[in-house]
């Protein structure tokens, strides 16, 4: 006969009230809001794809998605907080492809492989944007003007390490120009900067700046695509103007690593409906942000892929890290 010690048998028992009370927690799965974290300022174009995601989760997440900004450091201050959140489902996070970037400039000492990837939501170009009444009318003007003054030109970007700083410095790199890149806590403050004239250009998406173009504020010289984009179809890209650059974000939803199966399963599901929705699309689309859907399995080979092709471009670039 096999018996057990009195503290094993206690033991066994706790286990067995753990899973059945984690099952339960995951069975009435949400049950309180959910904090969705930016790791940008308001105003920029993964705020704006956060707050589009929040509004038409509402039917499938009755108790609601709280948009929680934590700024800073290319976006790593925000993952880190919710990387260090409990794995319970009720703190998710906005990854962009800043995650598979600044691990290779040592400014983020956690990977892609450190978060449970739900869905792809978003794909962006970069591109090159000045004041509507800049000097500089096409991208033709606007590299002749740089090469005549190297380090003169101010580019802001959306913080160092992020990827229109990439999208820059690749640009640097493509036409052997040089720019007096600047700074900032994401597009949106370095998109006020340009506005009020603080610096000459910046390196942004077509969509963080289309409010402003439509106004007769601002002009996008060219976009780094492979093709120009339906909504902004005067505008060409760098491939046309014999600059070989085809750089750009995607956005998406993530979870910290070890969230319960049942919630991981619950998630995928709700934001692949999510993302059918025509609340959502529409959104994105008057807000002049590209829709692009991956699954997690989809969303995880992206992320992958990008990751080799960053590790190998980065030390070409000359990125400034302090």
């Amino acid at each position: 006969m096999i018996q057990f010690h009195r503290r094993t048998i206690a033991a066994m028992a706790l286990a067995a009230a753990s899973l059945t009370s984690g099952l339960a927690q995951a069975a009435d799965y949400p049950d309180r809001p959910i904090e969705l974290i930016v790791p940008f300022q308001p105003g920029g174009g993964t705020d704006a794809v956060a707050r589009a995601f929040g509004v038409a989760a509402q039917k499938y997440f009755p108790k609601g998605v709280v948009v929680v900004n934590k700024s800073g450091a290319s976006g790593s201050i925000g993952w880190t907080y919710m990387m260090n959140a409990k794995p319970d489902g009720y703190t998710l996070g906005i990854v962009t492809v800043e995650m598979v970037i600044l691990p290779h400039l040592n400014l983020f000492n956690r990977t892609y492989a450190d978060v449970t990837p739900i869905a792809q939501l978003n794909a962006d170009p970069a591109s090159i944007i000045v004041r509507a009444d800049s000097p500089y009318k096409s991208i033709d003007d606007f590299i002749a003007a740089a090469r005549k003054e190297p380090g003169k030109m101010a580019m802001g970007t959306s913080g160092n390490g992020s990827i229109y700083d990439i999208a820059a410095a690749a640009f640097e790199e493509k036409t052997q120009l040089q720019f007096n890149r600047i700074p900032y806590q994401g597009a949106a403050p370095s998109i006020l900067s340009l506005l009020s004239n603080q610096v000459d250009a910046v390196s942004a998406s077509p969509g963080e700046v289309a409010v402003h173009v439509a106004a007769g504020k601002l002009r996008i010289l060219a976009v780094m695509a492979d093709k120009r984009l339906a909504e902004f179809k005067d505008v060409p890209t760098m491939k046309e103007k014999n600059v070989d650059l085809s750089i750009g974000t995607w956005r998406g939803i993530m979870g910290p690593k070890g969230l319960p199966p049942e919630v991981v399963k619950m998630l995928r599901s709700s934001v692949a409906e999510i993302a059918k929705e025509p609340e959502l699309q529409n959104t994105l689309k008057k807000l002049n942000l590209g829709y692009v859907y991956a699954d997690d399995e989809g969303f995880k080979a992206v992320m992958a892929r990008d990751n080799k092709v960053f590790k190998e471009m980065i030390p070409r670039l000359k990125i400034v890290t302090n």
